[in-house]
């Protein structure tokens, strides 16, 4: 295996990015399916290739909110660089697709042996780190329509697709707010001729219009990405 469509593995010298695919699995994401719980050993890093992640936080009795999603631009598991051996957020796979795993031990002796690898993941750790200060203060500051076109278009991005399942109650689900808020939002969004919906099948229409309709934190997060992740 000597390439892949997962862009941290694709910016790595050729040896090095050889000597991980050498230990990569080739997986299944299965949609709603549990990678990891909060505060659990990681057993596994994933490198998506198709299909993306939700990460999630839990809040005292509520199931959860989402503050980061992972696709084939990043990893899960990415803690690991830093020295920390517990997963943080849970993961839950929202678009179904396929993923490169590495059991933690034998991705811990790659990045022993490639400084590469462990300068691209701690630049991925920043990038992490400025989609979770946006995703609270989006949630702080921002109103349910440009946060869910903020979603809608960060799922896009990852989906590769102008089209995906998505209901109403799981939107409501991963932005934390009650499903009314999201059947107005998205019922405003339709009438705009920017997405089309109907009983879970979503179609982004019109991109350009909906990037217009989401809020600051969509283009900025995109911006830190292409800055830092060269």
């Amino acid at each position: 295996m000597a390439t892949t469509e997962n862009h941290l593995i694709e910016l790595l010298p050729r040896k090095d990015r050889l000597s991980l695919l050498s230990v990569c699995e080739p997986v299944p994401l299965v949609l709603a399916e549990v990678l990891c719980e909060a505060g659990e050993p990681t057993r596994h890093v994933y490198f998506p290739t198709e299909g993306f992640i939700s990460l999630l936080t839990a809040v005292d009795l509520h199931p959860g909110l989402e503050v980061g999603m992972v696709g084939r631009e990043g990893m899960l598991g990415a803690q690991l660089a830093l020295g920390v051996a517990t997963t943080p957020l849970r993961a839950l796979v929202q678009g179904e697709g396929s993923t490169l795993r590495v059991e933690t031990k034998a991705f811990k002796r790659e990045l022993g042996r490639s400084d590469a690898l462990q300068r691209g993941l701690l630049r991925y750790v920043h990038v992490l780190m400025a989609q979770l200060t946006a995703s609270a203060s989006c949630l702080r500051f921002h109103a349910i329509g440009p946060r869910l076109a903020r979603w809608l278009l960060m799922s896009q991005d990852r989906a590769h697709s102008d089209r995906f399942r998505v209901t109403h109650e799981f939107l409501a689900y991963m932005l934390g707010v009650r499903r009314v808020g999201i059947t107005t939002a998205a019922s405003a969004l339709q009438r705009s001729g920017l997405i089309e919906y109907r009983r879970g099948d979503l179609k982004v229409v019109d991109r350009k219009g909906l990037e217009a309709a989401a809020c600051s934190c969509y283009a900025a997060e995109r911006q830190a990405y292409a800055e830092v992740m060269r």
